[in-house]
């Protein structure tokens, strides 16, 4: 099974340099029409959101997040970075792919 990042155009591009693929999306549309590719797809096992994209269709998000088990849909940091008090991009990256950036 493939990971897709869906998101921040430059969270896109990292991703890319480690060999998965993405979706840059910048309104709800393009969110909500890549988040309705990938779950049609049959190869798609994980698929990681970048907050910013993720907090432009919140609702859809949350239920998913709660209700989606294959592929499975997780919330990551943007590439501006994150609050103190959460984990960085890398250990997401780590804890939900295995990659370490």
């Amino acid at each position: 099974m493939k990971v897709l990042v869906i998101g921040h155009p430059d969270a896109v591009l990292g991703f890319s340099l480690a060999g998965v693929h993405g979706e840059p999306a910048a309104t709800a549309e393009e969110t909500n029409a890549a988040l309705d590719a990938a779950l049609r797809s049959r190869d798609i096992g994980i698929i990681l959101v970048t907050r910013d994209a993720a907090r432009l269709v919140g609702q859809r998000m949350e239920d998913l997040k709660l209700r989606s088990t294959i592929p499975l849909v997780v919330e990551i940091p943007s590439p501006e970075g994150v609050p103190a008090d959460e984990p960085s991009l890398g250990d997401v990256v780590l804890r939900a792919i295995g990659i370490k950036l």
